[in-house]
């Protein structure tokens, strides 16, 4: 580690204390802390789990702050103990990797500072044109994000599966819950394009498959959505998914319309139909609230029109097998790892798309 190193990691601990406003957050938690002592505090419950949340995000941006803060100073005095000729390089060279690894991860977390990013995620996945390839490219695709949830010890709950005809998946709906899975995925959205040898084709030519993704933060309790009984369409089915003599005897499954913004929400995923239909409901409000999301988005991004947009038609990423290679097309991360990307190794793209995404809103 050189002097020139050690000194712009000082000056990134200074940005990042200033970016994640560190002294306004200690006097939040001083204020909210003495809040929850007050007698009546839980007189309004709902407004006491808000503060008591806020302050639990307080707390966790310090605590990150100060474990960098650390690491930086434990840097830096092992510096000067061998300077003066205690300790080894080795030490100093161990300590500042250490740091310099929590800095960048305090970092990229960082970015995620959206109030809805916190949240977890709804994760739909629409297989494209093209038969059996196409069903088959989403079922990789359901695999891939099931075990990147996993791996991040996320609860993973299926909402909806539509198998196809033959093999794979028409459309599946999962629901991921974990501190800031929205947060995470929300690059997700958007075409995803395999390129392969088809084992589906006798020839054994190069296929190209497409499917669709599309992330959108399943709210909860913080944040209120009206929506008007009245404007519900109703539907009962049975569902399609495995499920035993039960499923296939009763039209447990729900479909809602929601008929002024045309959203139409399915799910399966519970055993009675009165239970579907509150998950349903909840998956509406939610996409309810991504639609208010976006309109914001469009807002604030009207000046930057011309460039890709990520929404529906947009290409964001290629998977091509044989040449052994993944590329984001927006950020131009690629890697040549294509087995474990397609084994849920997802969080090199996640932060290389939320770092890009930061630099080029600022």
């Amino acid at each position: 580690m050189t002097t020139d190193q050690l000194n712009d990691l000082k000056e990134r601990l200074v940005s990042l204390r200033r970016y994640l406003d560190v002294d306004e957050r200690k006097r939040q938690i001083e204020d909210k802390e003495q809040q929850s002592l007050n007698p009546n505090f839980w007189d309004d419950p709902k407004r006491a789990e808000t503060i008591l949340k806020e302050l639990k995000s307080h707390k966790n941006w310090v605590e990150q702050y100060e474990d960098v803060a650390t690491l930086v100073e434990d840097t830096e005095v092992l510096q000067e103990f061998y300077q003066e000729g205690e300790g080894t390089e080795e030490d100093v060279n161990a300590r500042y990797r250490e740091a310099l690894d929590a800095m960048e991860n305090v970092e990229f977390h960082s970015t995620l500072n959206q109030e809805e990013d916190e949240l977890g995620a709804v994760l739909e996945i629409n297989a494209g044109a093209g038969g059996t390839e196409a069903c088959d490219w989403a079922e990789m695709l359901y695999r891939m994000y099931l075990m990147w949830a996993e791996k991040q010890n996320f609860k993973v709950s299926e909402l909806n599966n539509q198998p196809g005809d033959v093999a794979g998946i028409k459309s599946a709906s999962l629901e991921i819950s974990g501190d800031f899975a929205y947060g995470f995925l929300k690059g997700e959205n958007g075409v995803h394009r395999l390129v392969r040898v088809s084992p589906y084709n006798a020839q054994g030519k190069r296929m190209t498959s497409f499917a669709s993704v599309f992330v959108h933060p399943m709210i909860d309790d913080r944040i209120e959505v009206e929506v008007n009984p009245a404007d519900l369409d109703w539907d009962t089915f049975r569902s399609s998914g495995a499920g035993g003599q039960h499923v296939n005897k009763t039209e447990s499954a729900v479909r809602v319309r929601h008929m002024p913004s045309g959203i139409v929400v399915e799910c399966q995923q519970e055993r009675s139909q009165h239970m579907n239909r509150e998950k349903a409901i909840q998956m509406l409000k939610s996409r309810l609230y991504e639609l208010e999301l976006e309109k914001k988005r469009a807002e604030k991004q009207a000046v930057e029109s011309t460039k890709m947009k990520n929404e529906w038609g947009s290409q964001i990423r290629s998977y091509v097998l044989d040449d052994r290679r993944v590329k984001d097309h927006r950020t131009g991360y690629q890697t040549s790892q294509t087995d474990a990307v397609l084994d849920g190794d997802l969080d090199e793209f996640l932060k290389a798309y939320l770092m890009h995404h930061e630099s080029s809103s600022n």
